[in-house]
C-alpha cells in the first residue's frame, strides 16, 4: 500500500468542494482526508494499492463540486497509510 498527498488549486474553498470530495471518496471506497489550506488550496491524501487507484482518486478531485473550478493538481508521496474511511480535517 502506498499513499499520495494532493494539492488542488483553483476555486476550491467555500464551494462545497471538500464535502463533495468526501462524499464521492467514501462512495468509491477510498481512505484518506481532505482539508483547506491557508493559501486557498485544498490538500487531499489517499492510500492505494496501485496506480489505477491513484488515477481514479485524482479524477474525483478534478471533478470537484458543481461550483468549484479546479485549475491544477500537484501531488507527492506521503508516508502515512490511511485506513478506515475518508474524512474532512
Amino acid at each position: 500500500m502506498k499513499s499520495r498527498r494532493y494539492f488542488v488549486r483553483g476555486r476550491v474553498q467555500g464551494v462545497w468542494y471538500r464535502a463533495t470530495v468526501r462524499k464521492n471518496a467514501e462512495a468509491a471506497g477510498f481512505s484518506g482526508y481532505v482539508k483547506n489550506l491557508p493559501d486557498g488550496r485544498v490538500e487531499a491524501a489517499v492510500s492505494c494499492e496501485d496506480e489505477a487507484c491513484f488515477e481514479a482518486f485524482e479524477a474525483l478531485l478534478r471533478q470537484g463540486s458543481p461550483l468549484s473550478r479546479v485549475e491544477a493538481i500537484g501531488s507527492e508521496p506521503a508516508d502515512e497509510i490511511f485506513e478506515g474511511g475518508f474524512e474532512i480535517r
